[in-house]
Formats: C-alpha cells, sequence, structure tokens
C-alpha cells in the first residue's frame, strides 16, 4: 500500500502526519469506482446507480460509526472537521439559545472552534475559555465552577492538535451530564489514533475528518448522540436544502470521498493496536534523543499524549532559522497546520505560559503509519545537524 511506500528522494522527510496524511492506496482503490463507474446520486435511490451510491454510502456510514463504537444513524457527513465543528456549535447554539447563551470551551482548541466562539459572541453568545495548565491540562474544578444556569454547551477537544495531550473526556463529558449540559468534543486529531468509545463516554457532539486518517481530503463527519432512539439535540443545520443527513445538513452527497472515509475508518481500526505501539517507540527514541541537547523542553510530556505527536522548544535558539535550515530534509510544524503560516507565535504554547521567542522556537514532530525506525535517525541526524550549526554561529 502507498502508505508503506519509501520517501521519494527528492523531498524533505514527512513529519507533519497532524497536519495531513497521504490517501492510502487501499482507500483509493475503494473510491476510483464510485467517480465514474457506480456514479449516481445517493439521494435518488429509485434508479440502479443511485441505489448502489446509498448502499455504499450506508456501509461507509457504519464503518466510521464501528470505529467511534457508535450507532450508524449517529453519523452526519460533511465537507470536513471544520465544517463539522461550526455544524456542531452554531447548530446546538441556535437549537438551546432559548434555554440560555453561555458556551464554556478552552482558549486552546483549534482555531476553526476559536474563530466559530468568536463570531458567536457576535450573535449574542457569552463564551467563557479555560486556561490550560503549564503541562497542557486543565483544572477540571475550575471548569465545572464556570458553569452557569445559562450554560448550554462545553466544548474541548479529544486531544490537543499541537501538543498532543489527551484530555479527560470521559470526567469532562460527567461534568456535563451531571449539570444537564450538552457536551462536544473536536476528535480530529484522535479518531483513528488512539481507542474512542461513544458508548462508554456520554459525549453528545464529536467531529472527526477523513484526511487525518489516511482518507480523502474535503470529507468530514459530525456523532450526534441518540438517546432512547432520539437524537440528543436538534442542530439547526447551517447548509439548508434538501433533506439530506437527516435533514441536518443539505447537499449532494461526496459519494467517493465518503467511500474513502469509510475504508480509511476500517484500516484505522484494523491497525490501531500496532500503529499506537509503533509510533510511541519512533516518538520516545526521538524524545530521547533531543533530551541530550541542553535547553530543550518538551511541552506537555508529563501529561497523557497521544502516541505519535511530539512538540519540543529549543531554548536560545533561533527559531526561523532552525526551521530554515530543517526544510530541505524534514518537514515539520511549528503549530497548527491551519495557523503556521502566521507570523504569530503558537495561541497554545504562549497559553502554557511560553515566551513568544520560545513559542517560535518550538517544534512539532506527528508521526505516521508509513514511519520508520530508519527516518527517526534521518531527523535526528538533520535536527543535530541543524542545532551544531546555529550553536557555532552563536559562538562565533
Amino acid at each position: 500500500m502507498s502508505v508503506n511506500k519509501p520517501h521519494p528522494q527528492n523531498m524533505p522527510l514527512y513529519l507533519d502526519y497532524n497536519a495531513t496524511t497521504p490517501c492510502d492506496e487501499l482507500v483509493l482503490a475503494e473510491m476510483l469506482p464510485f467517480f465514474c463507474h457506480h456514479f449516481g446520486n445517493a439521494a435518488s435511490i429509485s434508479s440502479q446507480q443511485g441505489f448502489k451510491a446509498h448502499l455504499a454510502v450506508e456501509r461507509s456510514r457504519e464503518q466510521i460509526a464501528k470505529l467511534l463504537h457508535a450507532r450508524a444513524n449517529e453519523i452526519i457527513f460533511t465537507s470536513g472537521a471544520t465544517e463539522s465543528n461550526n455544524l456542531g456549535l452554531r447548530g446546538a447554539y441556535a437549537a438551546c439559545k432559548s434555554r440560555g447563551n453561555h458556551i464554556i470551551s478552552s482558549s486552546i482548541e483549534h482555531p476553526a472552534t476559536l474563530a466559530t466562539l468568536k463570531d458567536l459572541e457576535r450573535e449574542g453568545a457569552r463564551v467563557s475559555l479555560i486556561k490550560p495548565l503549564q503541562d497542557g491540562r486543565f483544572d477540571l474544578a475550575a471548569l465545572e465552577a464556570l458553569i452557569t444556569p445559562e450554560t448550554i454547551l462545553i466544548g474541548v477537544m479529544y486531544a490537543n492538535n499541537e501538543l498532543g495531550v489527551i484530555n479527560p473526556i470521559a470526567d469532562i463529558a460527567a461534568i456535563a451530564e451531571r449539570h444537564n449540559i450538552l457536551f462536544m468534543s473536536d476528535a480530529t486529531q484522535a479518531a483513528g489514533k488512539i481507542p474512542i468509545d461513544v458508548q462508554q463516554c456520554p459525549i453528545d457532539i464529536l467531529t472527526c475528518s477523513a484526511h487525518k486518517i489516511y482518507g480523502p481530503k474535503g470529507i468530514g463527519a459530525l456523532y450526534l448522540r441518540r438517546k432512547n432512539g432520539k437524537k440528543i439535540v436538534d442542530l439547526h443545520p447551517q447548509i439548508t436544502g434538501g433533506n439530506s443527513e437527516q435533514g441536518i445538513r443539505g447537499g449532494t452527497l461526496n459519494v467517493p470521498g465518503i467511500v474513502g472515509f469509510g475504508k480509511a475508518a476500517e484500516l484505522a481500526a484494523e491497525r490501531l493496536p500496532q500503529a499506537m505501539a509503533k509510533a510511541q517507540s519512533q516518538r520516545d527514541r526521538l524524545e530521547r534523543a533531543l533530551a541530550q541537547w541542553e535547553n530543550v523542553q518538551i511541552n506537555g510530556g508529563s501529561s497523557p499524549r497521544l502516541p505519535h505527536v511530539s512538540n519540543i522548544s529549543f531554548k536560545q535558539v533561533d527559531g526561523a532559522r532552525l526551521l530554515n535550515l530543517l526544510k530541505k530534509s524534514v518537514s515539520v510544524s511549528t503549530g497548527s497546520a491551519c495557523s503556521s503560516s502566521s507570523l504569530s507565535p503558537s495561541h497554545v504554547l504562549t497559553a502554557l505560559g511560553l515566551s513568544e521567542e520560545l513559542a517560535q522556537a518550538t517544534l512539532r514532530f506527528s508521526l505516521g503509519w508509513p514511519t520508520r525506525d530508519e527516518d527517526i535517525d534521518v531527523a535526528l541526524a538533520a535536527v543535530n545537524q541543524a542545532l551544531r550549526m546555529l550553536s557555532s554561529a552563536y559562538a562565533d
């Protein structure tokens, strides 16, 4: 399969799998017939072509539900996690604002969430953002203290996209349930990377995306919990037109993308134990080697983390020069893929208390299923060489 093929010799080693992943050849093979051969509209089930597409969509819905331990009718397809987050936040606010306008979230959510919350504030929502502790975790007592009689939603990501820190989702869900408040979690970086069981953890709304798990770009999903056979909340649709996706999301379904998402979810579930063990072993070796340098700081290192993510700050190092020295040999990130082109320091790292200078001298390594043990050696050699060059320059 494609994700196990060697890296092209003319391209840098790719260690930025939190940004996106290559589409698996097995996923692509599953999708291809639905572009030209099985091209029907999944909503037009009166035709054989449409019914074939409909069956494929429902099979994919079941595959994604299985990954999350959900029911198939709890999965709503969207164009990606950003749309899913908008649908969850805006849809829940519109559905519940008659009984309150208060939303609790965190200051280190993905920019897609923070921008949506900012927009909802302009529409009358009151938003409270809890700040993280220095290790990237949250004070749950402080979070619960923010709850008021007007609180209608708590939204906290499953795992942070920059730090890899896994939040205590079950505990937060229990707090929300105890106060009869909706709980939403952006699981874009967690789904398919660590086990998720929405039957055991009362998450009401969960969002995810195919391109983070070796599926195609442009397709995502929203999980909407059902209780006693009924949706936990009647989300107000943000894209209207037609009754597709239970009337929650209008538009013709992207059948090839949905088929690819389903196959990617199936593969992720099959690989999960092996992928987690391999990634953690490689990540830990990377961190042990880089920790030999003075003034190296592993952000969130004392907290539960995704096994494939490492966020490392290099003190007294020019971050821009370090990244420039690495860019031809290793592809890594300085923050969220959606904001790394910005010159501003990471809002996640500054929320932890890092200075702007140190935040800009921080690299996020995110390993993937294709990452080989020898790739860690290549990355270490590149980083060590860059640090030696910078140390020599400072000495001069």
